[in-house]
């Protein structure tokens, strides 16, 4: 197999969308996710809260999405490598989710913000 910097560009990006349908179709919190950002999405351009604060909350929107992504991928190989239950692959998983949390919770304090500055 060719390495990936000499796929053309396509190719790669073609890899990339079929990554982010697995995610969709395995992964119920990038589902959440998803519905959860269009919401906020919604709001803010009900609001109209301000250039800055939509794009604090668009950036740290898709930056949880990137990170569910990486979270997902990170348990599906774990769960391959080591089916059965491990303390370390646990830790290794709720650190993971540990970082999810910190961004989305992050996400929800800028929402809340840019909403409050739009009255």
């Amino acid at each position: 197999m060719r390495s990936n910097e000499r796929r053309p560009l396509h190719r790669r990006a073609a890899d990339s969308l079929r990554g982010l349908g697995e995610g969709f179709r395995r992964e119920r919190a990038l589902r959440t996710h998803l519905l959860l950002s269009a919401l906020a999405i919604t709001g803010l351009a009900w609001a109209q809260p301000g250039l800055a604060w939509a794009l604090v909350v668009a950036l740290l929107l898709v930056l949880g999405l990137a990170a569910e992504l990486l979270n997902g991928a990170l348990e599906a190989s774990l769960d391959r490598l080591h089916p059965g239950h491990d303390p370390e692959i646990g830790a290794a998983k709720d650190m993971a989710s540990a970082a999810l949390l910190v961004i989305n919770g992050a996400a929800a304090v800028a929402f809340v913000g840019a909403m409050l500055s739009s009255w």
